[in-house]
């Protein structure tokens, strides 16, 4: 079984799944930097996680000791790496795991930082996505 990367404090985790394009990952990772609150991202990249599934996830992290469990994280998938938004993929971990949203690089720093701080639940940015499943914002912002 896997185990997940911990972010650094006050950050959180975007993991890279796809390996098929060097350059789009480099265009995510700046993407994400681009927005003020950008730098509340720890970043990584390791061809272990190539291809996981979203349920391999969830079980690695139902699996870790209680000081190493994720709330959330951020997925660079094939769909990041190929739309040319970078849209991540965020991924429930506690409440209702497996639950998923896209955020592209511009509302990332919004929904980090809320949910790192427990401002504000998963479930409140997911119920709150557009009819492609993807978070752009409250209404107003």
């Amino acid at each position: 079984m896997i185990s997940l990367p911990q972010p650094e404090d006050l950050t959180s985790l975007v993991l890279r799944t796809d390996f098929t394009d060097d350059a789009a990952w480099a265009s995510v990772m700046v993407a994400v930097r681009s927005w003020e609150g950008g730098d509340s991202a720890t970043f990584a990249s390791d061809p272990t996680y190539a291809g996981v599934s979203l349920q391999e996830l969830v079980d690695a992290d139902n699996a870790a000791s209680h000081d190493d469990k994720l709330t959330y994280l951020f997925l660079a998938d094939a769909t990041t790496m190929a739309d040319a938004e970078r849209p991540l993929l965020a991924l429930d971990l506690a409440d209702e795991p497996g639950r998923t949203f896209r955020v592209p690089p511009r509302w990332y720093a919004d929904v980090s930082t809320n949910l790192t701080i427990a401002n504000m639940d998963f479930s409140e940015f997911a119920d709150a996505v557009d009819e492609s499943g993807t978070y752009r914002g409250f209404d107003g912002d």
